[in-house]
């Protein structure tokens, strides 16, 4: 029963858009009109089984997109599904996999999810759909929550196995002669939220499917794979980077859609000179509390398991002040409970939730009914993300609103400043290294350990004959008389592989709290300075934890639970070396470039920062050894004549403010996270001899963002040169070149000037 009557969805917006602080925060208001269905007849080759259980959940038709797709699967095609939230992507995989099972109940298929949640959810979609066609079908989940007992009968009767890349990475492959029933009957592979794998994770995602249908060719079958991607700029390539496969591509949806409002807010200037903005999460909450008044449901997206819970306080405070449907709000994380989650999840799609506050965990394809409004506190990181978390309001093909609150951060400024980026654009391509040397090792050992290699076998672009002699040397594999190559070690290679991260060598990260230390997580050896090191506050399942100590040597951080109003930030100092050049041209004043090269870091200090404002609080000394880390960068050589008048600090200056600015663009413009790439200025280059600006990815070996940059300087250039422009600020602040006080009071114009000409544009 719902405590508010709702009120029409416009009506509230207007009331919102009349409020002035909503007003005056307002940068950018776009309608994107409501789209007609284009339909489809049900396809003939259907079992009249399964065209009846259509028709008794009210299927008549297929959208054009879903009968497109579900043919050409049928017909033995690959398929990659590009098309927007909600518009029914699961049934175009779903409907050539009952077929197969109806046809012949021998028949398998394998679908991986890359969340518990969605798994799940797919599983009962499945069986839905299996029920009103009267067939019985075996789909289960085979995940980490899975009892032992139902795992054994999944492995020898389940026809539709769900599961996720990391179960099949640890849990399957590597005992897949257990695994033979799915292995030789394999008709499809399934892989949704294809967008999701791209940078480490999708590298190590990319080496997990190789060795997967290494495995089906042994057992002789030959799978067709199905993908499902939101809405992103390089389906077809993604697709053949993860699957070494061409597929059919279908990016046009049949689907209708509801008139959706999109608003994008920019909390008001606070201090004009240092750019202090009001707080966004206010901001949020203010729009939130409208709808949810209004008896409308509201997705409220928070960028941190932190920032989940205190939007949620906030929230159930004022609807409690205001005698609102405060229990009607919960949030939505990792962290919470399997059963907590599929309650909450209920709850929104049967109406008894008013609300939700979630991190990125529910923005992808979990049914949770028809949302009107969806807030984003923050740029989620990606055109891509941006709109799928958008697009889960309106499902139903409804008036909805979509919010985006900017941040303080460059990222989102760089958004709010130019709405037309997300409002325009289109989605940005995913980015992935399958061959990066560090990811494709540490698979093909795994691969080895699972079925022997014959001489001349590739895994990946070539012959893996030289790469198995290195692992030779090291001990890991030995060539036999049969010349084949297999495994020689005692250790179980896959457990030793996180798909997470590049590196072999983490830092584990260990509980003291309690009466019983216990790990709860780890991180990779190059991040753990700036995350774990000593009085750091590290984040983990929406708790805080103060580290007491990390033990570099031993590789452990030792941390205890504590509850703060604040997190905090470490400095590096940064030295890089090019080692090979891969691509130069000429630029606009300078010559671009990309290659490889060392990065030496030392964490110096850390900032305390307060949650919501982001405050500078304090700061400590870190006492860590320097790191050193090989991989990739883009970087802009300045011509030496162009700049030789220039003041050697005012140079300084420019140099690391330009950078900054560079390296906020190239997060937006990339499907990245900001701390993927670091920055490092040099007035006076010791291997070049000129001033440089690099960009390096911050994993071994890299992923290919640097050539991306490459190909991408001229846009790259001038969204930084947008970006200082059009920042408010008098003299720098975070949201361009960085604090005033760490750029000389100058920095804002230093940069400007050097970008300008970098970007050939007139001066300022």
């Amino acid at each position: 029963m719902r405590l508010y009557a709702p009120s029409p969805v416009a009506g509230v917006l207007e009331r919102l858009l009349a409020d002035p602080a909503i007003a005056r925060a307002l940068v950018a208001r776009r309608v994107v009109p409501a789209t007609e269905p284009r339909t489809a007849p049900v396809p003939p080759w259907l079992d009249p089984r399964i065209t009846a259980g259509l028709a008794d959940r009210g299927i008549e038709y297929l959208w054009s997109h879903q009968a497109a797709a579900s043919e050409a699967l049928h017909r033995g095609r690959d398929v990659v599904v590009a098309t927007p939230t909600a518009s029914g992507k699961t049934l175009c995989y779903n409907l050539p996999v009952l077929q197969a099972v109806a046809e012949d109940p021998a028949a398998r298929a394998l679908y991986l999810f890359p969340t518990k949640a969605l798994g799940q959810d797919q599983v009962a979609a499945f069986r839905e759909l299996a029920a009103a066609a009267t067939l019985d079908v075996a789909c289960a989940t085979y995940d980490g929550d899975t009892p032992a007992p139902i795992r054994a009968s999944v492995r020898s009767a389940g026809q539709i196995v769900v599961t996720n890349p990391d179960m099949l990475h640890a849990a399957i492959l590597p005992h897949h002669t257990k695994w033979f029933q799915l292995f030789e009957q394999l008709r499809y592979i399934v892989i949704d939220e294809l967008h999701v794998y791209r940078g480490v994770f999708g590298s190590h995602v990319a080496n997990v499917l190789r060795r997967l249908l290494r495995v089906c060719e042994h057992y002789g079958s030959h799978p067709t794979i199905a993908c499902a991607s939101a809405t992103i700029g390089n389906p077809v390539e993604l697709a053949r980077l993860l699957t070494g496969r061409d597929p059919v591509c279908v990016d046009e949806s049949g689907a209708p859609s509801g008139e959706r409002h999109v608003l994008i807010l920019d909390p008001p200037l606070l201090d004009p000179a240092l750019g202090v903005r009001g707080s966004a999460f206010a901001l949020a909450e203010r729009v939130a509390l409208a709808f949810l008044r209004a008896g409308h449901q509201t997705i409220v997206f928070g960028r941190s398991r932190v920032s989940v819970e205190l939007l949620l306080t906030a929230l159930r405070e004022a609807l409690r002040e205001g005698r609102g449907p405060e229990a009607r709000v919960r949030g939505y994380r990792g962290g919470y409970l399997p059963s907590e989650r599929r309650a909450i999840e209920r709850g929104l799609r049967s109406g008894d939730l008013l609300g939700v506050v979630s991190t990125n965990a529910l923005e992808l394809g979990v049914d949770i009914g028809g949302l009107a409004a969806a807030i984003l506190v923050g740029y989620a990181g990606s055109i891509a993300a941006t709109r799928q978390q958008m697009g889960r309001a309106g499902r139903r093909q409804e008036t909805s609103v979509a919010v985006l609150v900017a941040t303080p951060g460059a990222v989102d400024q760089y958004v709010a400043n130019h709405p037309e980026y997300v409002l325009d654009r289109t989605p940005e391509e995913a980015r992935l290294d399958p061959d990066n040397l560090h990811v494709l090792l540490a698979h093909l050992r795994a691969a080895t350990f699972e079925l022997p290699f014959r001489p001349g076998e590739r895994f990946g672009p070539a012959p893996a004959d030289d790469l198995l002699a290195f692992l030779a040397e090291e001990g890991h594999v030995r060539q036999a008389g049969d010349e084949r190559w297999y495994w020689a070690s005692e250790n179980f290679p896959a457990s030793e592989i996180s798909l997470r991260r590049a590196a072999d060598e983490n830092v584990v990260i260990i509980d003291v709290t309690g009466d019983r230390p216990r790990v709860i997580g780890e991180v990779d050896l190059f991040a753990a300075p700036t995350l774990v090191h000593d009085d750091a506050i590290y984040l983990h399942e929406a708790a805080q934890y103060h580290v007491e100590r990390l033990d570099w040597g031993e590789r452990k951080a030792y941390v205890r639970r504590v509850d703060v109003d604040h997190y905090t930030q470490a400095d590096l100092a940064v030295t890089l070396k090019p080692l090979e050049t891969f691509a130069a041209a000429l630029a606009e004043g300078s010559v671009r470039a990309h290659g490889e090269v060392m990065v030496s870091s030392l964490a110096t200090i850390y900032k305390k920062l307060r949650l919501e404002t982001n405050e500078n609080l304090g700061w400590g000394r870190i006492h860590l050894p320097e790191i050193e880390l090989h991989t990739t960068a883009y970087w802009i050589a300045l011509d030496g004549t162009r700049f030789a008048a220039w003041r050697r600090d005012d140079l300084d200056v420019a140099l690391v403010g330009a950078g900054r600015a560079l390296q906020a663009v190239a997060s937006v413009l990339l499907m990245s996270d900001p701390h993927d790439l670091g920055m490092v200025a040099q007035a006076r280059s010791p291997h070049l001899g000129q001033p440089v600006i690099y960009l390096y990815e911050g994993v071994p070996g890299g992923v290919g963002l640097a050539a991306r940059l490459f190909e991408r300087h001229v846009e790259l250039v001038g969204g930084a040169l947008d970006l200082v422009r059009h920042c408010p600020c008098e003299a720098g602040c975070p949201a361009c070149t960085g604090p005033r006080l760490e750029t000389g009071g100058n920095g804002k114009q230093l940069a400007d000037r050097l970008l300008t000409v970098l970007a050939g544009a007139r001066a300022a």
